[in-house]
């Protein structure tokens, strides 16, 4: 993976979550060095957007940007992920706002991040870590399981913060580690962090877009779902039947397989089921998923 030396940045109107966050490199420059079909531009003074490979977070303010207003997931563990992140970069104050924008002190705390390049939407997508990086900017390097246990990637699914979801491009022993960071929260008794609450498999009644949004009575399930289900019902904004959303996931055309199998499928339709009374659940939970771009 390339591997950048810089620092994490989110005073100035950013608004991070669990698993997105501003980084500036020592050298603007080096943003060039990402690979991808989609270069990395980066603003003004140098930042640029990271997303943390192989997790998703909840939600704390999504849009498709075609049609429906910003919505947020149960802001509790949205929050929680997202200060998990700023404080395990070592900012050591953080104040978060109405409109989800933060200030932190300090201004800016150094760090590194490793990639293979950007995603579909010309994001830089990254192993994140802190402090001094383990071996010089702007070169590639090998990055094993030890190093990749020093990333806020692996310590968000260490601590239940995150969800694994994994991509084709993370190396597969980088994936198995993730996932087993991810199990070991999830299984522990009790679960730790939002897996007490998690109604991905298990299922949970869907009435409407409250239900996935509420602070206090929505349910907490994959983000990549809540996304699918939010665009559902914005679409149609009185619409509070399940009966559609199938067809809907099928136009989406997520791709993906069912590890460990090779086949492609497209829709998450295959892996969602929904009853008469409204109830929904994954038939597979996200660790054992790799979507495939492209």
């Amino acid at each position: 993976m390339l591997l950048i030396r810089g620092s994490f940045r989110v005073n100035g109107g950013a608004r991070p979550d669990g698993d997105t966050i501003p980084f500036i490199p020592d050298d603007v420059a080096d943003w060039k060095l990402v690979p991808g079909c989609t270069g990395v531009l980066p603003k003004a003074d140098g930042r640029a957007s990271v997303r943390l490979e192989g997790i998703d977070a909840l939600e704390t303010h999504y849009t498709n940007g075609s049609y429906g207003p910003e919505r947020h997931q149960p802001l509790a563990y949205a929050h929680e992920a997202a200060d998990a992140l700023l404080t395990w970069l070592r900012f050591t104050s953080i104040q978060r706002h109405d409109d989800e924008t933060v200030t932190t002190t300090p201004d800016r705390v150094p760090g590194y991040i490793l990639t293979s390049g950007t995603d579909m939407f010309g994001r830089c997508v990254a192993l994140v870590g802190r402090g001094t990086p383990p071996a010089y900017s702007g070169y590639r390097i090998e990055v094993d399981k030890e190093k990749l246990e020093r990333t806020a990637n692996h310590h968000l699914l260490s601590i239940g913060l995150a969800y694994p979801t994994f991509y084709g491009g993370l190396p597969t022993d980088l994936r198995d580690a993730l996932r087993a960071a991810a199990l070991a929260a999830k299984e522990s008794t009790p679960p730790t962090g939002l897996w007490a609450k998690d109604v991905t498999v298990e299922g949970a009644e869907i009435d409407g877009i409250s239900s996935i949004t509420h602070d206090e009575t929505g349910v907490v399930i994959l983000p990549k779902l809540f996304r699918r289900l939010k665009d559902y019902f914005d679409f149609d904004p009185a619409n509070r039947s399940l009966t559609g959303f199938p067809a809907f996931l099928a136009g989406a055309g997520d791709r993906f397989r069912i590890l460990p199998g090779d086949e492609v499928l497209t829709g998450l339709h295959r892996v969602v089921e929904i009853t008469d009374d409204q109830i929904l659940r994954m038939t597979h939970p996200s660790e054992d998923l790799l979507f495939v771009e492209g």
